[in-house]
């Protein structure tokens, strides 16, 4: 079992990229303070140790970290148990250029997405745009348990946090999408991710 209150997590409740973290934590059994905010009025003591007042910010001891995908490499290097990468390099390389593409590929349709100031017309094409693009990969979640892996993995903390939110969004996924929802239904049962969500994203279902 984990440690402990000197971590500290700064964290929107409803922003998928401070789930992703979350995710982590959970998965890992590291107790941390969540410290929740509000968008766009970062406390002292965030601006304190992040200059740009963003979320997620993980802070232990006297380090502060705040970029996701350094985070969640810190967590995982910091706490090895269990494991959320691959040992080996190739396969550790293919995990981060897929994190790579949920970044480029999906996360800025999400983002659009999920930003209010967002026009209606721009919505729909990123709408359309990221139900294709889910639909279309679709098959790749048959043959295995987890994305592309035997193996729960970083790449899953990406991945689930934007599927959680895909009703939030308006996304509905084709019926032929079945290896898609059963990935969504196994992943979303387990004790880590239910155990990462806030009472915001728990009203997004």
């Amino acid at each position: 079992m984990g440690v402990t209150n000197r971590l500290a997590c700064y964290s929107d409740p409803a922003d998928h990229y401070s789930h992703r973290i979350r995710i982590v934590l959970a998965e890992k059994q590291v107790g941390a303070e969540i410290i929740d905010i509000v968008p766009g009025r970062p406390p002292a003591a965030l601006m304190e140790v992040n200059p740009y007042g963003g979320v997620p910010t993980l802070v232990d001891r006297d380090l502060a970290l705040y970029e996701p995908t350094v985070v969640m490499e810190y967590l995982e290097e910091r706490y090895p148990h269990p494991p959320l990468l691959p040992v080996y390099p190739v396969a550790r390389a293919n995990s981060r250029l897929l994190m790579h593409r949920i970044q480029r590929d999906w996360c800025t349709l999400v983002d659009s997405l999920l930003d209010p100031r967002t026009a209606q017309a721009q919505q729909a094409v990123a709408r359309k745009e990221l139900r294709e693009s889910l639909a279309g990969v679709s098959l790749l979640f048959a043959d295995k348990p987890f994305f592309l892996s035997e193996d729960f993995s970083l790449v899953d903390c990406c991945l689930l946090p934007i599927l959680w939110r895909l009703p939030l969004m308006g996304v509905e996924l084709p019926r032929a999408a079945k290896p898609l929802f059963d990935y969504m239904e196994r992943q979303f049962a387990r004790e880590a991710f239910q155990a990462s969500m806030s009472v915001a994203e728990r009203e997004m279902r």
